[in-house]
């Protein structure tokens, strides 16, 4: 069998493999066929210039796909936030009074970025905020935020 592979396999082999693994990461998504793919046509660039042996073909192969998905993991991956709140991210986030906030009282902020999904959130200070004051956020405590004046 390994004669046969010697003997019969070409570098239009190796780019016909990397479509493959190319075709079957579209429908995992996982990053870690589209670095096969990406070693698998490497290797048949370079066969169609350097005319390689087959176990030169596996380790050019095999050091290429780790190396790609290396460099794919490290640069997409998802980052996670490290922080346990679950809106920490919008701590500092400015906003305008829209309902007046009383001293420990309730009133409302809008914010021109989005939190969560909306831009409107009822708000508590630990001071008087009159209207149309601008504020930014200090804490969140579930869905109530507390603001500041700036």
């Amino acid at each position: 069998m390994l004669e046969f592979l010697t003997n019969e396999l070409f570098w239009w082999h190796w780019i016909i493999f990397g479509l493959i693994l190319l075709i079957a990461e579209i429908f995992t998504g996982t990053f870690l066929m589209l670095g096969l793919a990406i070693g698998a046509i490497v290797v048949g660039i370079a066969d169609i210039i350097l005319l390689l042996s087959l176990n030169i073909e596996l380790l050019v192969w095999s050091i290429v796909s780790v190396i790609a998905i290396i460099i794919l993991f490290k640069y997409f991956r998802n980052h996670k936030s490290d922080s346990s709140g679950q809106s920490n991210y919008a701590i500092g986030i400015k906003g305008v009074v829209e309902e007046p906030i009383d001293a420990n009282g309730r009133g409302k902020v809008k914010f021109n970025t989005p939190i969560l999904g909306n831009t409107i959130w009822h708000a508590t200070a630990k001071e008087d905020i009159p209207l149309l004051a601008n504020v930014k956020i200090v804490n969140v405590k579930g869905q109530l935020i507390e603001v500041e004046k700036i």
